[in-house]
């Protein structure tokens, strides 16, 4: 075989022209990586639970309007769909991407050693105060407070998700407190909320009254803590 031949032989078959107009068919375009997918749909939701935190945190959970979400995240209406099924299911992600994780991470982290329980608690209220209170999880709390009676669904899903774990870590700690006597009122694993009802009050001044008189929620939890387990010796 000549070397013309040879080149020939190894040249790859033209494509079949179109029969009608005698054109050659068009290459079909490659299909894009499922990863590459996955990314765009990732990024997607994550604009959408951005604006729908911007809406709700705006103009509240009744008011708030599909429509106005998507215009904000800068997608079709129908695309919010494809993630969520409504605006509850929306707001329950929110609910589950920022602020349960904090809670988890709370709860998970293991006691210092030679730390007593009050310390425990105070750093407890520290975390809450600076990633809650002052932050726009403190929004969603505040939301949830006003709006809750009206939208059950809403806070029953945040009792799950969130008040009972952290009533149970809290209660936890308080028994741990009896046991080693650091706490002289037993009855107190009865009601943990006593124990972090400072920063439900953080919360709601932050938003309500903190212009007319600030308020310092690590000061008046140590405070609190005070009553609890009594004053701190200081040398």
């Amino acid at each position: 075989m000549t070397s013309e031949a040879t080149k020939a032989a190894r040249k790859p078959a033209p494509k079949p022209a179109n029969r009608r107009t005698g054109a050659r068919a068009p290459t079909s375009p490659k299909p894009k990586p499922a990863s590459n997918r996955a990314q765009r749909a990732a990024e997607r939701r994550g604009a959408i639970i951005a604006a729908a935190m911007d809406e709700f945190i705006a103009r509240g959970f009744a008011a708030t309007r599909l429509d106005d979400i998507a215009k904000r995240a800068g997608v079709a209406k129908g695309t919010i769909y494809l993630h969520f099924k409504d605006k509850e299911s929306m707001f329950e992600e929110l609910i589950r991407t920022a602020i349960v994780p904090l809670v988890t991470r709370l709860w998970a982290t293991p006691p210092q050693p030679g730390a007593s329980v009050r310390d425990m608690v105070e750093g407890f209220a520290k975390t809450f105060i600076e990633e809650v209170a002052t932050t726009r999880r403190g929004d969603l709390v505040r939301l949830i407070v006003a709006e809750g009676p009206r939208f059950p669904a809403v806070a029953d899903f945040y009792y799950r998700e969130v008040v009972s774990r952290g009533l149970a870590g809290m209660r936890a700690l308080i028994e741990l407190g009896i046991a080693r006597g650091e706490i002289q009122h037993k009855n107190l694993a009865r009601f943990p909320q006593i124990m972090v009802a400072p920063a439900l009050i953080a919360v709601i001044w932050q938003s309500l009254f903190s212009r007319h008189a600030p308020l310092d929620a690590l000061e008046m939890f140590r405070v609190h803590l005070d009553l609890i387990f009594g004053e701190r010796r200081t040398a």
